[in-house]
Parts: structure tokens; sequence; C-alpha cells
């Protein structure tokens, strides 16, 4: 079908109304940073917000996390369900949520809802997620061995917090008392009321310019176009069925690794993604809501398909996913979720990898995997008060047909988040970041070399602390595409005084002051065969420091000479050799 046909707007009015939308959403965005408490919100980005019409579809997004931009829909139908139907909103109302099964991520992160209505009429939702520092878990911030998600904070069916446009003070109280930091927690949750607002207003302005009616023959143009895109990339894909699996290390509680198995389904003009064989849900926190499962499935659609065209209510149409009870992708009470992205990462690089044989040049081997997280927490001398740093860190992603991947870029499910910049750190919190840099040797090799992974030491100036880590995929790290090589995996130390001690997953480490943490992170997986890439581009990897002359002679065959330069009769025997 022509994007053209059967068209019920004029196309260069739906563009403009598109982007009003797109700009709106933009508009909440800034609001919510620039109105919040935590700096893992207004400096890292911890956040996403859409707007969204009556039924729940989406309109207008801004940059953010993938993992809440794609199930922000699912939230606002089951809130829907959860208070009886549409009609019971009234102008002014807020509602949230976090349960984890409903949700589908942990409860740290709050989704807060707002209808929109013009002229009495329900036409729309603004919401936001956005991640509170602290809900009341049995370890501040999230722990990283909880056996049940009682243990993991306060948690909330879909709830009204304000009425009409009036708050509901006591249940507010209830829910920011449950943190141990109870005014971040407040203006975190007005800033995100706050951002609902932004979009209300501008979608009411959005109609007003434009009418009603003639928003909604572009809104169904744009769905349109987005449902005809999908449909004809699905139908370029051979049909099929596409297997892969791989593990994580564990569950942060068993040391039984944890199985992703991923069935992916082509037929015409329809795909769809099986997960049947994927571990029953764990004892640790490696569960997830089914919500959440769907998002991560479509974060994978779109790297592979359409991904140069925004997402919009009229994507995924075609693409169903089938998730068995009780595991860890579809979890149920009392599982522990709190580190519920963590096989949702795998699961998107293994749909990748499932379909790379068909997709070769829209597929790259595997990026280093987890938001690898570090959290320190306890005393700040300098001002007689308590701290808690929470940081996910970046990585290296896998090489691709057409360039080396990406180094030092945040987790495919993180998306536009932001690292901690040092100012603020060693401004805000008792750490001094003693170094921060690119891990050489880190990046699988490959034609196309995988991205390389960070360094990041800190250094403890409290007399009272403790570390929290999650640090995943060590047992797989990224894999290679096409004879690429894996990245290397995480690796974490903690030395005091004399001592150096490894580990990658641990709650509640009793540091003190002048202790040092260093974390390096995973890179990512090489694309192609090693000895097909250029001696000139390992050259300029050995100058840039990206490897050294060691891996540019083993892992890729090239000799440099004492003064940098390619040694090509040296190269060529050690290569056929």
């Amino acid at each position: 079908m022509s994007l053209e046909q059967n068209l019920k707007e004029n196309p260069i009015t739906t563009e403009i109304i598109r982007n009003a939308l797109i700009s709106a959403a933009e508009e909440m965005n800034e609001s919510l940073a620039r109105s919040s408490y935590s700096p893992i919100i207004y400096e890292m980005k911890d956040c996403s917000v859409g707007i969204f019409n009556e039924n729940a579809e989406l309109l207008g997004q801004s940059s953010g996390l993938p993992f809440f931009l794609g199930n922000l829909d699912e939230c606002i139908n089951l809130t829907t369900n959860y208070i009886g139907g549409k009609d019971k909103y009234s102008p002014g109302d807020v509602y949230l949520l976090n349960d984890s099964y409903l949700a589908g991520a942990h409860l740290n992160d709050m989704t807060v809802i707002s209808p929109i209505f013009y002229q009495e009429e329900l036409v729309g939702f603004s919401a936001t997620r956005a991640h509170w520092l602290d809900v009341g878990a049995k370890d501040p911030g999230s722990p990283t061995d909880a056996t049940e998600i009682y243990q993991e904070g306060i948690r909330i069916p879909p709830t009204k917090i304000y009425s009409k446009g009036e708050p509901v003070k006591d249940v507010i109280d209830l829910i920011t008392m449950n943190s141990r930091f109870q005014g971040s927690a407040l203006g975190d949750l007005n800033a995100q009321i706050a951002a609902c607002r932004t979009g209300e207003r501008r979608f009411n302005e959005v109609i007003n310019n434009y009418g009603l009616e003639k928003v909604r023959r572009a809104v169904d143009d744009i769905f349109k176009q987005s449902e005809i895109i999908d449909r004809d990339n699905i139908a370029s894909i051979p049909d099929g069925i596409y297997e892969e699996e791989g593990y994580l290390d564990n569950d942060g509680v068993t040391n039984d690794p944890v199985r992703v198995k991923v069935k992916v389904i082509v037929e015409r003009e329809n795909i769809n993604i099986d997960l049947t064989g994927t571990s029953l849900q764990r004892t640790g926190m490696t569960n997830c809501g089914k919500a959440q499962t769907i998002s991560a499935c479509r974060v994978a659609f779109k790297h592979l398909i359409g991904s140069e065209s925004p997402v919009t209510g009229g994507n995924f149409k075609t693409m169903k996913v089938f998730v068995p009870e009780r595991t860890i992708m579809s979890a149920e009470e009392p599982a522990a979720c709190g580190w519920y992205f963590t096989p949702l990462g795998l699961l998107i690089d293994l749909v990748i990898k499932a379909l790379s044989p068909v997709l070769k040049d829209q597929s790259a081997a595997a990026h280093y995997g987890d938001s690898m997280v570090i959290t320190l927490y306890g005393s700040d001398n300098r001002e007689d008060t308590s701290f808690l740093y929470v940081e996910p860190t970046a990585g290296g992603w896998g090489g691709f047909a057409k360039d080396d991947g990406q180094s030092g870029l945040i987790n495919n499910a993180n998306g536009d988040f932001k690292n901690m910049p040092v100012e603020v750190l060693e401004g805000k919190y008792p750490l001094k970041l003693k170094h921060y840099g690119l891990r050489n040797n880190s990046g699988g090799p490959g034609k196309s070399r995988g991205g390389l992974g960070v360094i990041r030491e800190y250094e403890i100036c409290s007399d009272d602390a403790s570390l929290t880590l999650w640090f995943e995929r060590s047992i797989t790290p990224a894999w290679g595409l096409f004879e690429g090589q894996s990245g290397s995996p995480p690796n974490v130390t903690v030395q005091k005084n004399d001592s150096v001690e490894s580990m990658l997953k641990v709650s509640g480490k009793s540091l003190e002051s002048g202790d040092i943490v260093k974390v390096e992170t995973g890179g990512g997986g090489g694309f192609g065969p090693p000895f097909h890439r250029t001696p000139e581009l390992v050259r300029e990897d050995v100058l840039d420091g990206y490897i050294d002359t060691n891996d540019a002679l083993n892992e890729y065959g090239v000799v440099l000479t004492e003064d940098w330069e390619i040694d090509y009769e040296e190269t060529l025997n050690q290569r056929n050799k």
C-alpha cells in the first residue's frame, strides 16, 4: 500500500502536527529534568515522557529510556482498567503506580499519568516515568540480594494522588514518607506532575490551533504511515524461524546461570517473538513484569526495523510477543524485580543475533549488555547528613557492517541516559573520581572493532560508607558476529590499604575513607574476521590507545615498527601464518 493512499489530512498539516506533538513531549522532558530534585534525573536523565491519545496510543515522545517509552501505553491501559474505565477520569486527576508486575519495571521507577481533557472531552494522556532515589527497600537505593518484592520498597498499584486538580495529601505523604530521602521523593513527584501538566497545556494548544477533528485526522495518517513502514520492512525479511539463547551470570542470590531463549517467527508482514524455554522466575532479582518484556521486544524491533522513523501508536501492530507464565520475563508475586533490565538487555541482543543472518547490514554484534550499576551510600561528613549515589556506567557497543562499535555509550535499556559529570559527583558527594577513561583492549576484535568499555575509579571520602554493585555478563560477554570476537567482560576491584578484592555483585560492603573502587565495564563484540581489518585502521587504533601493539599482533596480525609504522611484509607473513 502506498503512503499517499487514503490520507485523511493535508500531508503538510500532518507533519506540522506531528512535530508539534514531539516538541510538546520534548518540553515535558525539559520541565521534568529542570524541576526534579535528584541528580539521577536532572543530570543523568533517568526518565521518560510521552503524550498519548484517548486510546493510549503514542502521539509524541522525547528522547529518553527506550524501556520506559516502550510501555507507558501499557501503564495507561492498566490504570484505566484498574479504576473501571475512561469515564472514571476527571480533569485535573493524576495517578501514580510502580507495581513491578503491572508496570514491569522495578519499584524505584515511578509512573505518573494524567488524563487530558479538551472542552470536557477526554482526548488523551500525558505520562512520565522517573527513577526515585529510594523507595524504602531493605537497603538504601536497591539491594542486590532480595528474594521477594516486599524487600524492595513500597509497592503501589494505580493510585489517585490528585483529584480534580487538588492533591490527595494523605496518599502523597504515605508514599513519600516511605523513602529515606523524603524531600527528594516529594520534589521528584512534583516535577513529574509538572511535566504532565506541561504536556496537557501543549496538547490543548495544538487542538486550539487546528481543531480536534483535524488533529485526529492527522494522527490517523501518522499511525497509518508507521504501520505501512513496519509491514513493508517485515515483508522484506525472508519467512522463517530464527532462534538464539544466552545466559546471565546468576540472579544475585543463587549461582545458577539464568537462561534467556528467543524464537523469532517471521511470516509475510508479521513477526512473532516467543520466549518459551526462558528460565522460570528466579529466587533473586532478575525478574520483570510482562509489560516491560513487551517493551524490550519493541526496542529490539526498532534496532532492526524502521529505526530511522519515530515511534508512534501505529507501530508494532504486526508484532506479537508470547511469554509463558511465571518466567523471569513474566514475573508474578512475590518475585523480586529489582534488576529487571538485566535479562531484557540480553533479550534485545539475542533478537538481533537471531535475525542477523538475514539482516546482516542492519545487525550489530552484542554490546556490553547491562547497566553495570555502582551504588555508594553512607555519611557525608561535610554536612553531617546521609548520601546515596547511584550510577549506571557506560560500556562498548558491538561493531556493525559499516563501522566500529561505539565506545563509552550507555546500554540499550537506557538510551538517552547520561553519565554523572565529575564536577557534580565531587561537589554533591564525599567522593573523588581518580580516573575516568576508555578501557583499552576491551573491544572485541573484528573487521569492525567492538567499542571500548570505560574505567571509573572512585576514592571514598567518608568515614562510614557502603558499596552495592550489580555488574553482569562476565560468563557470556558481548559476542561477535560473522567471525568477530567477543569483547572483554566487566571487572570491579576494591582496594583497602594493601589488599585488593575483585567482585561483580555485592550488597552493603563496608568502606571507609581512602578506599578505592575501580570499575571496568565490558567492551562490545567485533563484526567480521579480525584479519579483514585494514592494517591502517589497526595502526590508528594503536596510536589512539584503543589497543596495544600486542593486540595488534595477536588479534589482527599487524606488525608495527619501533616508529609505529606498518611492516607490510611481516604483517602479510603473520596473517598467512
